[in-house]
Order: C-alpha cells, then sequence, then structure tokens
C-alpha cells in the first residue's frame, strides 16, 4: 500500500535507524537518505525528520560516524545515545543500544504538532505507543517490511498501525541509484558507512 497524504497534513518521520536498515537489508538494498528525504519533502507537508541510533563510544573510529554527521547537516534530527558494554549469564561480551524510548518521547510530544507520523520501524514494542497517538487524532503509519524471512514487523504493530506500507515499494524512491543488488539478508547488521552525499 503506498503512502497517503492530505492536503496540509503536517507529517514527521521517525526512523528507528538499526531496524530500517536491516529491513532493507533483508530486501537486498540500500537507503539513500537523501533521496528518501527528498521524497517525503515532494509528497507532504514535512515538519522534521528524526534519525535514532545508538553509537559505540570507546571505538578510535565508528563506522556510524559519517552517516550520523552526514544526516546532522543535511536536514535530519539526530537523537543518538552510547551504547552500553554487559556480560550475560553466559559470560559473554554483549552490547546494548535499545532507542526505543528516546523515539517514544519524541512521537510523544511532536503529536501535539503533527498530524501524521511515518515511524520507519516494524518492532512490536511501538504497538502501544501507536494506539496512544492515534487517541491524540493523530495518523500513524509503519514502514517495514513481510517480505524478508522473518518478516521485519510485528504483527500486532501492523494491525494497530492506520496505514502499513511495505517498505520494497518504496525502494523505487529510496533505494540507493545504481548500487549492485545484494542478495536479500535476514541477520540483521548495524548500519554501514554511507557515501559522502548521504547514501547508505
Amino acid at each position: 500500500m503506498a503512502l497517503r497524504f492530505y492536503a496540509q497534513e503536517r507529517v514527521g518521520l521517525f526512523i528507528d535507524g538499526a531496524n530500517l536498515h536491516a529491513a532493507a537489508r533483508a530486501l537486498g538494498f540500500d537507503i539513500d537518505y537523501k533521496r528518501l528525504l527528498k521524497h517525503f519533502q515532494e509528497q507532504c507537508h514535512l515538519i522534521r525528520a528524526f534519525y535514532y541510533t545508538a553509537l559505540i563510544e570507546d571505538q578510535d573510529y565508528s563506522p556510524l560516524r559519517p552517516l550520523v554527521d552526514w544526516l546532522d547537516y543535511n536536514g535530519f534530527t539526530m537523537v543518538t545515545k552510547p551504547t552500553k558494554e554487559f556480560t550475560d549469564a553466559m559470560g559473554r561480551r554483549k552490547i546494548k543500544g535499545n532507542m526505543d524510548i528516546e523515539l517514544a518521547i519524541d512521537v510523544l510530544e511532536m503529536s501535539a504538532h503533527l498530524d501524521h507520523v511515518v515511524l520507519f520501524s516494524g518492532d512490536g514494542d511501538f504497538r502501544r505507543l501507536v494506539e496512544a497517538v492515534q487517541r491524540r487524532g493523530v495518523r500513524v503509519s509503519v514502514v517495514s517490511t513481510v517480505r524478508s524471512t522473518p518478516p521485519m514487523v510485528a504483527d500486532e504493530l501492523r494491525r494497530q498501525a492506520d496505514m502499513f506500507v511495505e517498505l520494497e515499494e518504496l525502494a523505487p524512491m529510496v533505494a540507493r541509484a545504481n548500487a549492485p543488488k545484494r542478495e536479500p539478508r535476514a541477520d540483521a547488521g548495524r548500519e554501514p558507512m554511507p557515501d559522502d552525499d548521504g547514501q547508505h
């Protein structure tokens, strides 16, 4: 289903960076954030585009840093925080970088200034958030994919959304142009380093 916007509808994009990257990777393409932003600016009255990601701070070089810097200078509102390192019960070193709370707070705070929230995530934890902003009279569209194995969107989130948009159908407008098609992958990796024009 294609995204539909009403005239003068105020729209906000909320991008769960790791989740969107994993969904696109599962479909075998990369996101070009310059094209993504341009597409929405042309389609609707875009108020703000938020991008959420956690960064590993103790590394000399993070592959995410060029992407974060490019987005910050090119029309996106960046929300980042350092990852946390912990050891699990089996003694394995784990890194945690969940941005759900930050995204949820921003959606709730911005909902007073928006008519339509576009959430780029398939995380089922956002179902209650979607329900809460819908009660405030805000429409919510969810962008993710069911065409990967396993599907990247939780069924409860898809049901709660006013509209579910298949990421693969947005690919012609937001995929990195002239990039070789990747083999679709179901494993979720971290966001890669972009080119200097914001291509992912």
